[in-house]
């Protein structure tokens, strides 16, 4: 009788083991089944990608831009086929005659296939063919509209005067553009005292603050 419970307990023992490790091929399996699932989710894997760019792209046939950027990923199989630009990105618009009529910097970026819509954010910079420089956090370009425009605040550095404001349009070229709200006009020389006497107005509060601080 003793005999029969121990068979009967180590039976028990077995049948629980392979229960247990069963399942556990089984959980292994549906979460590896996700995990593949997500890989191969086309809206969050990149198709191409590319480092070190530079190169040229072409409008209707007419070679119109050339893209440089540290690093370049294509989701071209996601329901919202983009371009992302993690680490930066420079533009260059051509004319009709292949001479560079604008370019534009950003800190990142992205591009909208469908929409045909640019986005670049960071440290944007602008600039066009009559040495006009445009600075903003934020701005879109639209290539179907051949438009540039913003809803950040812009400052412009012309060669008589800075402009500052809020809300940016452009035409993509950077030579017809207006700002939606003016904050500020300021002749050249003017502004370059503002700027010096804020910086030296900056250097004594950082000295006011040193002497304050513990020698050790």
């Amino acid at each position: 009788m003793k005999l029969l419970k121990i068979k009967i307990q180590r039976i028990l023992f077995v049948a629980i083991s392979i229960v247990a490790l069963l399942s556990s091929f089984c959980s292994c399996g549906k979460a590896k089944k996700e995990m593949m699932n997500s890989f191969e989710d086309p809206n969050e894997v990149c198709t191409v990608f590319s480092r070190d760019v530079s190169t040229l792209i072409s409008d209707s046939g007419i070679t119109r831009y050339r893209v440089v950027a540290p690093e370049w990923y294509m989701y071209e199989q996601s329901d919202t086929p983009r371009w992302y630009f993690p680490k930066g990105i420079y533009l260059e618009n051509f004319d009709e005659d292949f001479n560079v009529s604008a370019f534009l910097e950003g800190d990142t970026a992205i591009f909208l296939k469908n929409q045909r819509l640019w986005e670049l954010r960071g440290d944007v910079k602008m600039a066009n063919t009559k040495d006009e420089r445009f600075f903003t956090e934020r701005i879109y370009w639209s290539q179907d509209a051949q438009k540039i425009y913003s809803d950040t605040v812009i400052h412009i550095e012309r060669g008589d005067r800075i402009i500052e404001g809020k809300g940016f349009e452009s035409n993509q070229n950077m030579t017809a553009y207006k700002i939606l709200k003016t904050t500020g006009i300021f002749p050249v020389e003017d502004f370059k005292k503002k700027d010096t006497t804020e910086s030296a107005a900056l250097d004594t509060l950082k000295n006011k603050t040193a002497l304050k601080k513990p020698l050790n």
